[in-house]
């Protein structure tokens, strides 16, 4: 009966408005101190202990890195250099847009960063190539999506400070699969713009073009390199090289491509600020969720009745997907692994399905859940860019649902996609 009041209360709280965080932490510090007995002075400690972890140090170095590169207008450079030498066949300025995501997954580590730093330059830059803006916007909402699963991932992050997973190994891991769906959305780019007439076609690619802007473009092309390359060879950890690549990226912009100037790395810094204190509430609304579970004995249960019914992994990761992509046309990202993750990991767990395995499938679950209406995020920041009706960047990503879908089916099925470089 515990179990049924706090879930329609937490809904209610969710359908008023109500931040998460702040629902999170009514709703279980009221079952705390007045279900459970708990003094008050011990649920504040819980809710301590949630975010009294060294690895989410890196947060606001990581937010700050990927906001100043972001604000750095460093889409246009990378974008026209990699478009030098693709644009002269149809799709090609499409398929540099999807190859400069990249740069920017490892970059931001949040999909909607990752669609704000590349929403304006597309916007400018693909309407005088041949693409219709609608497009060009939902190509960005779909590009954008990458920054979930290549690190710095505040994904990973998130999902390894609530269950206990290795930090470092969960950027490991989301490398290939990121990759690998970059792999698909270039592909299916081409097919649609190819399909539809879009672009222009040019001679021949511009070497000259593209060897004058590399000088240029190498030091924003070093930001991935520093990030993913010093963790995956054990040189620093995440919390280490997020310190390293914020002061990197001050450097970058203020004195390399003097983008911006004091002022605005202070701004940078201040709107960084906030947007970690939302995460850091949403964390300890989460710890002290994970302390009301513990004590219902809710994740315990359903465990046990799942080992009970013999579920093999085929069976409960279908359950898993088909409940999250229901689940993630009404929740944002951060709302469905803050509150499915305490009781999905140790039921995954417990039908022997590998918990890193487990952390890439919901992450590549939260990117469609971030192109799904009603609540797809990278929809609305798409809208809010270019003033466009939602329904219609809506109609613009329907192309790119299948190849989601690929992705999905792919990551799903391979476990060694995501575990090949932790053997």
């Amino acid at each position: 009966m515990t179990t049924i009041v706090a879930v329609v209360s937490l809904l209610f709280f969710v359908a008023a408005g109500v931040h998460i965080a702040l629902a999170l932490g009514v709703i279980a510090v009221g079952l705390l101190t007045f279900n459970f007995n708990i003094p008050v002075v011990l649920v504040a400690q819980m809710a301590w202990d949630s975010v009294d972890k060294y690895a989410l140090v890196c947060i606001p170095f990581f937010i700050f890195a990927g906001n100043l590169m972001s604000r750095g207008n460093l889409a246009l450079v990378i974008l026209e250099l990699v478009g030098t030498i693709i644009r002269y066949f149809r799709g090609g300025i499409a398929l540099a847009l999807a190859m400069s995501s990249v740069f920017f997954a490892a970059v931001n580590g949040s999909s909607v960063a990752c669609a704000v730093a590349l929403g304006p330059a597309a916007v400018k830059l693909m309407p005088k190539e041949g693409y219709p803006p609608r497009f060009a916007a939902s190509l960005v909402a779909v590009c954008g999506t990458l920054g979930l699963m290549i690190p710095p991932s505040l994904t990973f992050i998130l999902i390894g400070s609530i269950v206990g997973l290795p930090i470092t190994d969960l950027f490991i891991a989301g490398i290939v699969p990121g990759l690998f769906e970059a792999f698909l959305l270039g592909l299916t780019t081409l097919i649609v713009s190819r399909i539809n007439g879009y672009g222009h076609v040019g001679e021949r690619p511009d070497w000259k073009g593209f060897g004058q802007r590399l000088p240029g473009a190498a030091g924003a092309l070093m930001m991935p390199v520093l990030i993913i390359g010093t963790i995956y060879m054990g040189w620093f950890t995440p919390t280490e090289v997020s310190a390293l690549a914020a002061i990197y990226a001050v450097v970058l912009v203020t004195v390399v491509y003097r983008t911006a100037n004091l002022v605005a790395v202070w701004e940078t810094a201040r709107e960084s600020v906030l947007q970690t204190v939302m995460i850091y509430g949403v964390l300890l609304g989460s710890g002290l969720l994970t302390a009301v579970l513990t004590r219902l004995g809710l994740s315990a249960e359903l465990t046990a009745m799942l080992k009970e019914a013999q579920v093999s992994p085929f069976e409960f990761l279908l359950a898993v997907n088909l409940l999250l992509l229901v689940i993630g046309m009404f929740l944002d990202g951060v709302s469905m692994i803050v509150l499915l993750a305490p009781i999905l990991f140790p039921m995954a767990q417990a039908v022997g399905v590998n918990p890193i395995h487990f952390a890439v499938i919901m992450t590549a679950l939260v990117e469609v859940a971030t192109l799904t209406p009603p609540v797809g995020l990278n929809l609305f920041v798409m809208s809010r860019i270019t003033k466009m009706p939602l329904h219609s960047i809506v109609k613009g990503v329907l192309p790119f649902y299948g190849m989601r879908v690929v992705a999905l089916v792919v990551i799903n099925a391979v476990p060694a996609l995501s575990l090949v470089l932790l053997t």
